[in-house]
């Protein structure tokens, strides 16, 4: 028998692997927690913490600098998205200040072979990208809020997640140095 036959494409493979676990974290948190808003700020949260590690892994793998506005942070944001998730969303809907836009993705590999019953509706199943996004943009001082506003799960088209510039974080030196 030839190796050949027996080869697996790996890029489906760790995709469809990161879709089940993902989805079996999910459903234990719903088993634990007493209701959905409790799970989704859960996996918000989850997300916040990722970001926070995987802004480090990002920095170092496509050597890019300091963010030079809103329209370089998104578009380091979509290489992100290809690099982690294999997905290239596009970056729409900016609004008239130029402080919030929107990424649209037309597949998402989080919610492939996911089915959410009715009594689970409420859930937003995405929002560890929300936090991701929150987190990595925080340890590059860029306060922002990261919402989904259109879900495939929910019956829409696109999934689309909305990022809104906060501040700019000043470095702050531990109480006691100068």
């Amino acid at each position: 028998m030839s190796r050949s036959a027996t080869r697996f494409d790996t890029k489906k493979v760790n995709s469809e692997l990161v879709t089940l676990t993902y989805g079996a974290l999910v459903a234990q948190m719903i088993k634990d927690l007493d209701n959905t808003e409790d799970v989704s700020k859960q996996l918000e949260r989850l997300g916040y913490n990722m970001g926070i590690r995987l802004i480090e892994d990002f920095l170092a793998k496509t050597g890019t600098g300091r963010c030079l506005d809103l329209k370089d942070t998104a578009d380091k944001i979509q290489t992100a998205f290809r690099m982690y998730l294999g997905v290239q969303p596009n970056v729409a809907n900016w609004s008239p200040a130029g402080d919030e836009f929107s990424f649209v993705l037309d597949t998402n590999p989080l919610t492939d072979l996911v089915e959410l019953p009715d009594d689970l509706k409420s859930l937003k199943y995405c929002n560890i990208i929300c936090g991701a996004i929150r987190g990595a943009l925080e340890m590059v001082q860029l306060d922002v809020q990261s919402w989904i506003v259109l879900d495939q799960l929910k019956g829409d088209q696109n999934t689309e997640i909305r990022v809104k510039f906060i501040r700019r974080l000043e470095d702050a030196m531990p109480a006691g140095e100068d």
